[in-house]
């Protein structure tokens, strides 16, 4: 039995996600999509994003079970985007199992995808709160900034210069966007005044950024089993990431040359490149100061995150908030 009352805190909520989510998928349909969607949410994800949702609720003095339907409905349209970014980045894996397209082919991954944002709305749809337009509004404005921001990501892959003020605003959309959707719709939900929401804003906003440059950095420190996806996969695609990025910054001669091949759009697996390719990567990337950076940066940003949390009322939704910014940081102890 865990001893730590925020993670049997957390187990609780996810457990009652979960339920709501395989509720939501277990509509009639073709046998086909009913596999694929299964092997989706069953997949092992974390539900971080509805947990903030359900706890940003409680933070301002609403009921969990008010926002639950808002909170799956957020894990099924995360699951869109896995789904998606999966196909795009040609991913064979995902904790540890095959991915969709993978699995049951690319058609029917897209196919998966489309269904999940339906079933997102579906149960959005069925939240009662006072400002449900706002909350769909919400809700909506997140989607595109999610596919906006895959987009940009996208659009990094073609281009040869990329900065890092260009990477923090891709990721604000496409990452910080959901963490921040999330937490102000359980504000909403929970009926937290207009400083309140601002507050739960801020801190999803740089708790996403965080996430997110904690992924980038776990792409190469992490154990395989426990990230959940192959190690060094950035580097073999060519992805533009903080470390890269920031290693770019200080990379000379020699180094610069091998940082461009990664840069070039995937030159680890065009050319057969694999283990000692990354492993190469990574050593450049700790010599430059790349990983401490990296590191650093996810702490400055969960404690600006955590600091907009003196603006809420002290209770036990704002203590479980400032446990998951302390939980997520820990990914990377």
């Amino acid at each position: 039995m865990n001893s730590d009352p925020g993670m049997r805190r957390y187990g609780e909520l996810r457990r009652m996600v979960d339920r709501r989510v395989m509720a939501a998928v277990g509509r009639s349909g073709p046998r086909t999509i009913q596999r694929s969607l299964r092997t989706v949410v069953t997949a092992g994800g974390k539900r971080i994003r509805p947990v903030l949702l359900l706890i940003s609720c409680e933070a301002v003095g609403g009921r969990v079970r008010d926002a639950l339907d808002a909170a799956a409905a957020v894990e099924l349209m995360h699951n869109f985007t896995l789904v998606h970014d999966d196909i795009m980045d040609n991913a064979p894996t995902r904790h540890g199992r095959p991915t969709v397209h993978k699995h049951w082919g690319v058609s029917q991954g897209i196919l998966a995808g489309d269904v999940l944002v339906g079933l997102a709305y579906e149960c959005f749809l069925k939240t009662k709160a006072l400002q449900i337009r706002r909350l769909t509004r919400l809700f909506t404005d997140c989607l595109l900034k999610v596919c906006e921001g895959q987009g940009v990501d996208l659009e990094f892959g073609a281009r040869k210069r990329v900065r890092l003020p260009d990477y923090f605003r891709m990721i604000e959309k496409k990452t910080a966007a959901m963490f921040s959707t999330s937490t102000m719709i359980g504000g909403v939900i929970g009926s937290g005044t207009d400083g309140h929401v601002r507050a739960l804003q801020k801190f999803g906003f740089h708790l996403g950024r965080a996430f997110q440059i904690q992924d980038d950095l776990l792409d190469v420190v992490a154990k395989e089993r426990t990230f959940g996806k192959a190690l060094g996969g950035d580097i073999m695609e060519g992805k533009k990431t903080f470390l890269l990025l920031k290693a770019g910054e200080k990379a000379r001669g020699k180094a610069a040359t091998l940082l461009a091949r990664v840069a070039d759009s995937g030159q680890g697996i065009r050319h057969g490149r694999g283990d000692d390719f990354v492993r190469k990567v990574t050593d450049l990337y700790r010599q430059l100061g790349a990983i401490d950076a990296a590191r650093k940066q996810i702490a400055s940003e969960t404690e600006e995150a955590t600091r907009a949390l003196s603006r809420l009322p002290r209770n036990r939704g704002t203590a479980m908030l400032r446990w998951m910014s302390g939980m997520l940081l820990g990914r990377v102890a």
